[in-house]
């Protein structure tokens, strides 16, 4: 039996703009795990992804903004699942798509949990590592204190 050489893998085709795209797809290109799709999904029923036979989910382009919105959300501005609920509640997701980064939350309410806009990445990480000394610091200083020791 003769084997023939390995076809030379054909680039990748690319998709219109108005295509669906599987949770891979939209995976890769978002750098996320799949499964943060999937539980974005419980938790935010504008997300909503047509699924096939087999439970197979295509993305719709505007599940896609959606999702670009909440990662920016999330992981850019620093607000928690319930702060970018209360987003869409009060102000809509289209209102929310179109407004600019810039824009402070109108509520106290939804106000960022992680850090203040602006920070670098590399000033976030400085300060979560000195919250994280201040923690241990504060943890051996409650112990120092114990009567039980």
């Amino acid at each position: 039996m003769i084997l023939s050489p390995p076809a030379a893998a054909s680039p990748p085709i690319e998709k219109g703009p108005e295509a669906y795209r599987t949770i891979r797809e939209v995976a890769d290109s978002m750098d996320l795990p799949q499964h943060v799709l999937r539980f974005w999904e419980t938790r935010f029923p504008q997300i909503r992804p047509l699924k096939r036979a087999g439970g197979r989910r295509y993305y719709r382009p505007d599940d896609i903004e959606r999702l670009r919105l909440i990662r920016r959300l999330l992981y850019d501005e620093g607000y928690t699942i319930k702060g970018v609920q209360k987003l869409f509640k009060e102000q809509g997701v289209q209102a929310l798509a179109s407004a600019s980064q810039s824009e402070a939350p109108p509520s106290d309410a939804a106000e960022p949990a992680r850090a203040a806009p602006g920070l670098a990445g590399d000033d976030l990480a400085a300060l979560r590592a000195a919250l994280a000394e201040i923690a241990d610091a504060e943890r051996i200083l409650a112990q120092a204190r114990s009567p039980d020791r």
